[in-house]
């Protein structure tokens, strides 16, 4: 191994060791509470999702009749997720589609 390779090597170990900012996937566990399963790995809480509002549930009543405008997350869901620096929070970027 040349010392070139070697000081890539020990820069990249730097980087991953400082859990910046990645792009996950993930798949809904639970929808009340929430819950996703990041790759597979490990189960992440409620409080550390942060979910946008068009990924939460609207209805609206119209003529006594209850019309779903927008559907919130679902047990089965794949989502993408973005990783925040530290790694300790979770930004729901959106649903992948089926």
């Amino acid at each position: 191994m040349s010392i070139n390779d070697a000081v890539k090597q020990i820069v990249k170990r730097s980087f991953e060791a400082q859990q910046l900012t990645k792009a996950m996937y993930g798949t809904v566990t639970s929808a009340e509470p929430l819950e996703v399963s990041i790759e597979q790995r490990f189960i992440v809480p409620q409080e550390f999702l942060t979910v946008p509002e068009h990924l939460t549930p609207q209805e609206l009543e119209l003529e006594g009749r209850r019309i779903e405008l927008r559907r919130g997350l679902s047990v089965g869901d794949k989502l993408i997720l973005l990783r925040s620096e530290g790694g300790d929070t979770y930004v729901v970027l959106g649903r992948l589609a089926p």
